[in-house]
């Protein structure tokens, strides 16, 4: 396992999905993983220190953790089969050790507020492409897409987004 961060959230033009890029810790192999909506503003109200009405579901899950007189000891990111991300909770309560099945972004969007590490299986890990010295001009110095890149917001662009979408971008749906 390798620790990862959150390097950035995006948009991928040709899903309009969302995008969580993992970067590994003090290296540059990237993880992307395609998340939901929710998930997304979920990751984004945590990373801009923003303040809900309510507490969102992973607020709650933070709070579960803790009122239970638990500690996320950490998230791994485990595998993929089928194009399904897989992770787990790693949670302890005084000696025992629970681990959880839980989605990617879930496990993301709870570790940010807990503060726990997020692992991730190093064969998922892919490594940036070098174009001779590094003169890619889609790529940063910190081997991530440059912000001039279209299809990557930051946290601020996206949280944008996400406020201006409105009940019919989402389709119909039907009870």
């Amino acid at each position: 396992m390798v620790e990862v961060t959150v390097a950035k959230l995006g948009i991928d033009s040709s899903t309009n999905s969302y995008v969580v890029i993992l970067q590994e810790k003090d290296g540059t192999r990237l993880l992307p993983i395609w998340i939901g909506q929710p998930e997304a503003e979920s990751i984004v109200v945590h990373m801009n220190n923003m303040k809900r009405e309510r507490p969102l579901t992973h607020d709650l899950c933070k709070s579960l953790i803790t009122g239970l007189g638990g500690s996320l000891r950490r998230v791994q990111i485990t595998k993929v089969q089928k194009n399904t991300y897989y992770a787990e909770l790693h949670v302890q309560r005084g000696e025992g050790l629970v681990q959880i099945d839980a989605r990617p972004s879930d496990s993301i969007a709870i570790a940010l507020r807990l503060s726990a590490p997020i692992f991730a299986q190093e064969s998922l890990l892919t490594a940036v492409a070098d174009d001779d010295e590094g003169s890619d001009s889609s790529v940063s110095s910190s081997g991530l897409p440059a912000p001039t890149d279209p299809d990557v917001l930051n946290a601020e662009q996206l949280k944008e987004h996400l406020e201006r979408l409105r009940p019919e971008d989402f389709g119909k749906f039907h009870l």
